[in-house]
């Protein structure tokens, strides 16, 4: 029997393109392909894993010090207008969700004023002896709550609104604006490598060569204290520092690895920084299951995702049409039980109600992961 040569040399070339292609990947492009081969890679993710990608947004580089194995160090993005990305309509929900749902114990008229910095203002309010501990103190201290003008204006856009809302015909008043925290994933290996500490944070601001006393320390300084912060009774907490590790921590909570991975996506002319009507279109669909992981980007030299796993809680797909004939797939998100969130949280007051009598959804921003059981198919 013959040889047939031209044929052995197209499989082997076949087999050296598909070797070359899989070198070309990043290691966690890698893990996800083999951990998750059947589900989709949402865009939010996607975009993360190449170092050298580029955005427009960017306004202030960390010299990442892990190098890119060439002898140069790696230049990652880093959020400077931390303050935007909080209080901004599109995100103001991503706020208090995160953070400040949980209850804390009143203040006693006991002892001393003290001024108590809040971590996310950079605003200070009296706060008097007793209550919480001193660990706790900067987690539960609460800015000024809203001026009636702010929370009339506040109750005109979709920050927090009710599952009726989301019927087709609707409209809500709300502003999906553009990722512009473009800090992209580092290798698990590279991640578990730097400290991720509030008792290492001399070692983290002199590993990205970060002055103390810069507003980049104060970010790095925020996002590390947000993740060691305690979640509330029956929330399951975890800051993932590598794409890997959030694959982990999602699967191990959803108690399978058949999940699907889904960010809202605007699907036309792009994502804006102005604010528009939407109308809710037919074709509202409810994702798998009553426990859904979400992961919400934070501001760090790398990719750093915070994600939280809460039972009672049902997750939407939503179709929006704006006013300007922009259409976006909206992940929605409904709170179930409410009951051990802080009285005080602006949804009740935008909403009117009392915690725990009714569920609460919000949209989840374009840089947030929801994850959730996939389907079975019969």
């Amino acid at each position: 029997m013959g040889f047939h040569l031209p044929l052995i040399f197209a499989i082997l070339s076949l087999a050296a393109v598909a070797l070359a292609n899989h070198a070309a990947q990043p290691a966690p492009q890698l893990y996800w392909n083999s951990v998750l081969p059947n589900t989709q890679m949402p865009r939010s993710i996607s975009e993360l894993l190449h170092p050298d990608s580029t955005s427009e947004e960017k306004s202030t580089y960390i010299v990442n010090a892990v190098g890119n194995g060439k002898g140069k160090p790696e230049i990652f993005p880093l959020m400077s207008n931390r303050n935007y990305i909080q209080s901004h309509y599109g995100v103001l929900n991503r706020n208090y969700i995160q953070s400040h749902y949980r209850k804390c114990p009143p203040p006693s008229d006991e002892g001393k004023p003290e001024n108590i910095p809040l971590a996310r203002s950079g605003y200070s309010r009296k706060r008097y002896g007793g209550g919480p501990p001193p660990s706790e103190r900067k987690r539960c201290a609460r800015g000024p709550p809203p001026s009636d003008k702010q929370l009339l204006h506040y109750k005109e856009l979709a920050i927090f609104f009710f599952e009726k809302d989301m019927r087709p015909g609707a409209t809500m008043k709300f502003q999906f604006p553009r990722n512009s925290n473009t800090a992209t994933f580092l290798p698990r290996k590279s991640a578990q490598s730097i400290p991720f500490s509030s008792n290492k944070l001399p070692e983290i601001f002199n590993h990205f060569s970060v002055k103390p006393t810069s507003v980049e320390a104060q970010t790095i300084k925020q996002t590390i204290e947000e993740c060691e912060a305690l979640g509330i009774k029956g929330e399951e907490k975890y800051c993932a520092t590598s794409l890997e590790s959030m694959i982990d921590f999602s699967t191990s909570k959803l108690g399978t690895r058949n999940v699907e991975a889904i960010s809202t996506e605007v699907l036309e002319s792009g994502a804006t920084m102005s604010m528009h009507n939407y109308t809710t279109t037919p074709g509202l669909k409810k994702l798998e299951g009553d426990k859904v992981v979400v992961c919400h980007k934070e501001n760090y030299p790398y990719a750093v995702f915070l994600c939280h796993a809460i039972k009672q809680t049902a997750a939407y797909v939503l179709s929006l049409k704006g006013d300007d004939g922009e259409k976006v797939k909206a992940v929605t998100i409904c709170h179930l039980d409410t009951s051990e969130w802080n009285p005080e949280h602006l949804s009740f007051q935008i909403l009117n109600v009392k915690p725990g009598t009714v569920p609460i959804c919000h949209f989840i921003s374009t840089d947030a992961i929801a994850w959730v059981p996939k389907h079975k198919s019969a």
